[in-house]
């Protein structure tokens, strides 16, 4: 990828092939969104209306992606770093309701929770699979790639939280998984912050 020929140089997403490929993960996670929402509020799920915010949240932030490219790169910068905010604020959103679930906690539908899951984890492992080849670019190339990562670990970790539900009859693994998906949010929002705030420095320096 791009620094094949000196290394200090980082991917900026100027790449047709790339574009194309953001595009379809933007649609992939715009339709997986209604469905993982519906399907949570149907399970009364914490941890699948905890990961259709996550799809949501995706679509709107690879739509800045993209529409950076090309860009100078603090304003690149500037974009990853409005979308390392914005995923504090949903491990925030998630981290609320999960406590609130605690207080008035039920037990969510298993079955819903691990079929949905499925096929997120599906959509997810596509989405990885089509940007894997610019998982290093600059901080706003790489935090597209950190939410698609993000999302397959949640899948998995919505497919664990359904099996425990079904098997302890209880809705605490739901709450558990909801918990570790907004820590995973907060720390990879930390990483894009770091990153981008780097950036932004660097590119003050240089002008």
């Amino acid at each position: 990828m791009a620094g094949c020929c000196d290394h200090d140089v980082q991917f900026d997403g100027v790449s047709d092939a790339y574009k194309r490929r953001l595009w379809l993960v933007i649609a992939i996670n715009a339709a997986m969104f209604a469905v993982e929402m519906g399907a949570g509020q149907a399970a009364q799920s914490q941890a699948l209306k905890a990961d259709a915010l996550d799809f949501l949240g995706d679509a709107l932030t690879y739509g800045l992606s993209l529409a950076v490219i090309g860009m100078a790169v603090r304003v690149r910068a500037t974009a990853a770093l409005a979308k390392g905010l914005s995923l504090l604020a949903m491990g925030a959103w998630v981290l609320g309701t999960t406590l609130y679930q605690i207080v008035y906690l039920g037990v969510p539908q298993a079955g819903i929770m691990g079929g949905i899951g499925f096929l997120a984890l599906a959509a997810n492992v596509t989405s990885v699979l089509l940007l894997v080849a610019w998982k290093d670019g600059d901080s706003n190339v790489r935090s597209v790639w950190l939410c698609s990562r993000n999302d397959a670990i949640g899948n998995v970790a919505v497919m664990l939280a359904a099996l425990g539900v079904w098997g302890s009859g209880t809705g605490w693994p739901d709450v558990i998984v909801a918990a570790a998906m907004a820590a995973l949010f907060v720390n990879s929002a930390v990483q894009i912050i770091r990153q981008a705030q780097g950036e932004r420095r660097a590119a003050a320096a240089a002008q």
